[in-house]
């Protein structure tokens, strides 16, 4: 029984010397910048009204559509 205390608390003090380890580097380093992504604008398909990204969406006309069927179709 006495080994098993003593291997216990070697478990424990390895555990919080790793977790004070952590903590320390934490300290050390920087945060990290917030990913900042640049809001994209959205825009409506002039055929079926899904909003999409200005990028992923096609000019056609004055018009944005979503898909190049759509924009055959036109506007409705």
């Amino acid at each position: 029984m006495g080994i098993f205390k003593i291997l216990l608390l070697l478990a424990i003090g390895f555990v919080v010397w790793r977790l004070i380890r952590a903590y320390q580097r934490s300290l050390n380093n920087p945060p990290s910048p917030a990913n900042k992504q640049d809001v994209e604008t959205m825009v409506k398909c002039a055929q079926c009204a899904v909003n999409l990204p200005r990028s992923e969406a096609i000019y056609s006309g004055g018009e944005f559509y979503c898909t190049p069927e759509h924009q055959k179709l036109g506007k409705p």
